[in-house]
């Protein structure tokens, strides 16, 4: 289950001293704050923190938030880029907060929250919107009563036609980091797409006319403009831009 942080879980500990140990480094933490109850419009807010080269920019914005203020809220959960939770735009680009080490980052670091998503309190956004879109594409395998009682045996090369889609972790930062996305929020989005190609070329669904015909939409599949943003934000490398290519050659030629 993801965890909202928002409130401070105590006085951290000080960290001992170890001789050898490598020296951290300080570092300005740039974060784009709102609190609706209290803010009118967003600001942005430093914090100068000290950090390794070895640490997450999870791990800062942990130490913000226990050793400065308690009041800063983002989401996380697993801290292994796993689940998807943290996902924020770092210096710009979408990135996961605990897959982004800090001795490939500048001095200074700004942070905000992912675009094209309601924002409810600092780096936490309304993410209803996101999975919407996810739940119109049918992300579940569609059979029509024809399945095997046993094991649905699959080949190795079915199993690798749509291998690449099965590893979202439905983080959103492709979604939010869609031009199209940001200014259209109808639009399917990445996320969306690439979940529907996992099923539509399972050699095991049976729905795959009914899944073409709902990205057939105008604000489906044809209002991707290949920017590739989707493909560099994805934090698990899948090759969306190429997944929603095959989606529109699917439609065009009703062909998987």
């Amino acid at each position: 289950m993801t965890a909202v942080t928002d409130e401070a879980p105590g006085t951290a500990l000080p960290k001992p001293h170890v001789a050898g140990a490598p020296t951290p480094r300080t570092i300005t933490v740039k974060i784009r704050r709102f609190n609706p109850e209290v803010d009118a419009e967003p600001h942005w807010q430093s914090f100068v923190v000290n950090g390794f080269n070895s640490d997450r920019v999870l791990n800062l914005l942990h130490t913000i938030k226990w050793e400065q203020d308690g009041t800063l809220t983002f989401r996380r959960s697993c801290a292994h880029g796993v689940c998807g939770s943290d996902a924020m735009r770092i210096n710009g680009v979408n990135r996961l907060a605990c897959k982004v080490l800090v001795r490939d980052m500048p001095d200074e670091i700004t942070i905000e929250p992912i675009k094209g998503l309601p924002v409810e309190k600092d780096l936490v956004v309304d993410m209803e919107p996101f999975f919407e879109a996810y739940r119109s594409i049918k992300p579940f395998l569609i059979t029509y009563g024809n399945q095997p009682t046993k094991e649905h045996i699959q080949s190795q090369a079915d199993r690798d036609r749509f291998d690449d889609t099965t590893k979202c972790i439905l983080c959103a930062a492709c979604t939010t980091s869609c031009p199209v996305y940001w200014t259209d929020g109808s639009y399917f989005g990445p996320a969306a797409i690439v979940n529907a190609h996992r099923f539509i070329f399972d050699s095991r669904d049976q729905g795959t006319e009914e899944r073409l015909e709902i990205l057939n939409d105008r604000e489906g599949v044809w209002r991707c403009r290949t920017t590739f943003n989707c493909t560099e934000a994805c934090p698990r490398g899948i090759e969306i831009t190429k997944a929603i290519q095959e989606v529109k050659r699917a439609l065009l030629f009703r062909r998987v």
